[in-house]
């Protein structure tokens, strides 16, 4: 039984002289005690390490992008091919098909047929082949940067869906005893209604207070619903499991956002994250986008090689030449001047992507030293002293030196006190997931 709800019944059978059965606080498994309609059959216990592996493993939208990086390096090879030659053959009479006057194919036709063949090749000028390669690794690079980009994404998401759900489960927790010592309180007073040992109006005002409590469990239960939504989504976890998050607290309390500089941290953000590198690579890409156009400016050149027998001046004539387009109209003036427009918008999102670097480090750095420093701020006995506090008012709630909603009022404080905790842990830890998502680095392993 728990000790405050067996004091509560010990004044309540002073306070009624009637014998009541003593019942015991059961907390289950947050899956079974959440709102009636639920659906979980399983509960899943794991803890950030095995999450992630089943996250690497299941995830969906990572093979989906893993699938688009082998699709540009296959680009690249067919950057690398040449173009293939061209082969004409012909075979053909030089007089007529058949004799008008016998209707018969002409004695000589077999005898006096043409044949010709030619050979043609396209060779690329300006060196095109190599920057079409150059471009299609540039595009292969940016799908492996995506990849990570993604990867670094989900993963935050992933860590704060876990985070998050852990700490409202414990802010549960309190909710849950409440819930049940106030609905054991108010069946006793429904035993007792009209029998003259309790007011009507301290009734009604219990009744209150357990309607506020389940509305705000309620509320609690919702958000962590949609934080599980979203973490089996990430893990692509069957719709009927239920994650009950592992965290080893004592790691948690050692993290310090003094161990790195600002000066690390910007380092590091500068060299990993993949969105600076996709921006980068995107202004690379253009400028290799913009000297392609210019080539293409250049016409190919074509040369070829040819056979004919029978079909000119000579019976046996061979030649070779060359062709190509004359660029009097088409110099592709619009292709290069849309590409020079290109880099300067490629050159201005790189810019403004590294003063969102910048910003979102410094920024994520204060935040966690902030956070840091009010959790470190607490007294560690707080806890157990408002605890052995509630012991005393208890103590003096038996002596009716307080009364029963006195009571009550000092056991809504220490839940608001539970509840403000967790919210200040849950706080620190996901600015140090923060600092983790804007640096590109686990600088901070919980």
């Amino acid at each position: 039984m728990h000790p405050f709800i067996d004091l509560i019944f010990n004044d309540l059978f002073i306070y009624f002289n009637m014998s009541l059965k003593p019942f015991v606080l059961v907390i289950a498994t947050l899956c079974v005690n959440l709102a009636s309609g639920q659906i979980y059959s399983d509960t899943l216990r794991i803890n950030l390490d095995s999450a992630e592996r089943v996250f690497l493993r299941n995830n969906y939208s990572l093979l989906a992008q893993k699938y688009n990086v082998d699709a540009q390096k296959a680009l690249i090879i067919q950057a690398r091919l040449w173009p293939n030659p061209n082969l004409s053959i012909e075979r053909g009479p030089v007089i007529p098909l058949y004799d008008p006057q016998s209707n018969f194919p002409h004695s000589n036709f077999f005898l006096n047929s043409e044949n010709a063949a030619s050979l043609s090749q396209l060779i690329l000028l300006a060196g095109k082949r190599n920057k079409q390669i150059r471009m299609a690794e540039a595009n292969a690079t940016i799908a492996e940067y995506q990849f990570f980009d993604l990867l670094r994404t989900l993963k935050y998401t992933l860590r704060t869906d876990f985070f998050n759900i852990y700490y409202l489960m414990e802010s549960a927790k309190v909710y849950d005893t409440e819930i049940r010592a106030l609905q054991e309180i108010v069946s006793a007073f429904a035993q007792q209604e009209g029998k003259g040992y309790i007011s009507k109006k301290e009734v009604v005002r219990i009744k209150a207070q357990l309607y506020s409590f389940q509305s705000e469990y309620n509320d609690l239960i919702l958000q962590i619903n949609d934080a599980e939504s979203e973490l089996r989504l990430v893990l692509q976890l069957k719709p009927t499991i239920y994650v009950t998050p592992i965290l080893d607290s004592n790691t948690i309390n050692g993290l310090d956002p003094l161990k790195y500089s600002l000066t690390v941290l910007m380092d590091s953000a500068y060299k990993n994250r993949t969105d600076l590198q996709i921006a980068r690579m995107n202004n690379t890409f253009n400028k290799l986008n913009y000297s392609y156009q210019k080539a293409l400016a250049v016409p190919d050149l074509t040369a070829s090689a040819s056979y004919d027998k029978q079909g000119s001046y000579a019976l046996y004539y061979n030649s070779i030449g060359v062709s190509m387009d004359l660029p009097f109209f088409n110099r592709n003036q619009g292709n290069i001047k849309s590409a020079k427009a290109q880099i300067a918008n490629t050159d201005a999102l790189e810019k403004s992507t590294e003063a969102t670097v910048k910003e979102n480090v410094s920024h994520a750095l204060q935040k966690a030293l902030a956070e840091n420093k009010l959790f470190q701020g607490i007294d560690p006995d707080f806890s157990n002293d408002f605890e052995h506090l509630m012991y005393e008012v208890l103590s003096n709630y038996e002596k009716r030196n307080i009364s029963l909603l006195d009571f009550l009022d000092f056991y809504d404080s220490y839940k608001q006190n539970v509840l403000q905790f967790n919210s200040i842990k849950y706080n620190r830890i996901q600015a140090f997931e923060d600092l983790n998502f804007y640096t590109g680095t686990e600088f901070f392993q919980p």
